[in-house]
């Protein structure tokens, strides 16, 4: 695909989402992989400021590994951050200290053309005010409880942690998102029962009819069905250690834009309607375990109470 045909999602990326202004320093992080959507978003920042940089590496190993000191130095000294890369550096501490130093970020995991294009035809004035509806409904609640028909039964407990929006509308210094953006969350200081991912979850993309059952205690992931997920748990486990296994984060999706799920987890996480869950590192999204993984599977049938009144969920 041509840079061309990404310039109208760019400039919904770097005008409408970030906001970016002319005495403003912009950082656009990337790998060789997304190398065309970073030179996408470069092109139009370059059109608004001259304090511009390309930073661009080699595609991490998994999904919250730290990119390397050269590229986080460059993402703290930046007003302005946005990543679009094969392996997603939203749950990194090279994010949270970027965001620490005043920089508004935006990371794009895993992007691809198609969800570029896609993902960013949206009005995110629109998604902020469904997050807001969203975020109205279970803030403050003591006890969260996820159901399906496809055998879902989870309760969640956010204790002292805070729900957050994520708007795609970042627009204040030490603001972050991800883009495209969507949803309501939480790291859940614990939680027990039954999960099943009938949508889409790494490492495999769209299920495509499969489910993954996911068993919960005291906040923990105690077993998992599926070989693939329950390996790359074990690898991040013999770094990490017990950390790989925390139950991370409950979101809801409030991007009503997004009609279909398309097996890409940035986009699908965020459609109306539906609920995601992730295994692992938490302690960018108010929790405080850290970990060199974060996983999510979405569920396409949910139904969630706060405090036992059902939650209105923004369809499309």
């Amino acid at each position: 695909m041509s840079n061309a045909s990404l310039c109208a999602p760019a400039e919904t990326a770097v005008k409408q989402c970030m906001g970016l202004q002319a005495d403003e320093s912009c950082v656009v992080v990337t790998d060789d992989q997304r190398k065309a959507i970073g030179e996408a978003l470069y092109a139009v920042a370059t059109q608004i400021t001259g304090d511009t940089a390309f930073v661009r590496y080699p595609p991490g190993d998994q999904h919250g590994g730290e990119p390397p000191e050269p590229v986080a130095a460059a993402m703290a000294g930046a007003d302005v951050v946005l990543a679009p890369t094969t392996k997603s550096i939203s749950h990194t501490h090279a994010r949270s200290a970027a965001q620490e130093a005043g920089a508004r970020i935006a990371t794009l995991p895993g992007i691809t053309d198609g969800v570029f294009l896609m993902g960013l035809d949206a009005d995110y004035e629109q998604i902020r005010g469904a997050c807001e509806e969203t975020l109205a409904q279970v803030d403050g609640a003591g006890e969260i409880r996820v159901t399906s028909p496809q055998g879902t039964a989870i309760t969640l407990r956010p204790g002292a942690r805070e729900w957050r929006m994520d708007t795609g509308i970042v627009h204040e210094p030490g603001d972050f998102s991800n883009l495209p953006a969507g949803e309501v969350f939480v790291s859940p200081e614990t939680a027990d029962g039954t999960i099943v991912v009938d949508g889409t979850m790494m490492p495999h993309g769209a299920l495509d009819g499969r489910e993954i059952t996911i068993q919960v205690e005291d906040g923990m992931v105690t077993s998992v069905d599926d070989p693939a997920l329950r390996e790359e748990l074990e690898d991040a486990a013999a770094e990490a250690g017990d950390a790989a296994y925390n139950l991370a984060e409950l979101g809801i999706g409030t991007n009503v834009a997004v009609t279909d799920l398309v097996g890409s987890v940035l986009l699908d996480e965020k459609a109306g309607g539906t609920v995601h869950f992730a295994i692992g590192d938490d302690h960018g999204i108010g929790g405080d375990t850290s970990a060199p993984i974060h996983l999510d599977g979405i569920l396409t049938e949910p139904t969630v109470y706060a405090d036992g009144t059902e939650v209105e969920l923004p369809r499309p």
